[in-house]
């Protein structure tokens, strides 16, 4: 790997490891603080910081998988061996983003605007761990990808 394809390649690692611990800490300690609320108050607090949330996360997210795919397309370009795991975290990258449209969007939305139903609130928020719990995974997964082109083995 050259010095350009390198640095770019640590952005990547740094980039997936600040989203994975970011996503972590949303399901070890965001999620259950959620859960502990009355869903009324859970709502309002969620109206109140939505745009937050989406302002960190969504530019951390997009960041990390543009990042890994620059990385991964130099790596490409310079015929590198480890080209491959470089392909394999950008996958994962952009399958965390790639989870925002396919659940989260319409699910925060409701929240925001308060549009669930409050019986409901419990087990959307069940639901949304889950999913949220899926996504950390494939952070992780990418994150580890990103390390091993960095030092240079395959899995």
């Amino acid at each position: 790997m050259g010095i350009f394809s390198s640095v770019v390649a640590l952005m990547a690692a740094v980039a997936l490891g600040l989203t994975t611990g970011a996503l972590l800490a949303e399901g070890a300690v965001l999620v259950p603080f959620w859960r502990s609320l009355p869903a009324e108050n859970f709502l309002s607090w969620y109206r109140l910081h939505a745009v937050l949330l989406q302002k960190f996360f969504g530019p951390l997210e997009v960041a990390a998988a543009i990042l890994t795919a620059v990385a991964a397309a130099l790596s490409r370009i310079r015929a590198d061996r480890r080209s491959l795991i470089l392909v394999m975290a950008t996958l994962f990258a952009v399958a965390v983003l790639a989870v925002f449209p396919i659940y989260f969007q319409r699910v925060n939305a409701s929240f925001a605007a308060g549009t669930i139903a409050t019986d409901q609130v419990a087990e959307e928020l069940r639901r949304w761990s889950r999913w949220h719990w899926f996504r950390t995974i494939m952070a992780m997964a990418g994150f580890v990808f990103s390390l091993a082109a960095l030092i240079g083995r395959g899995l």
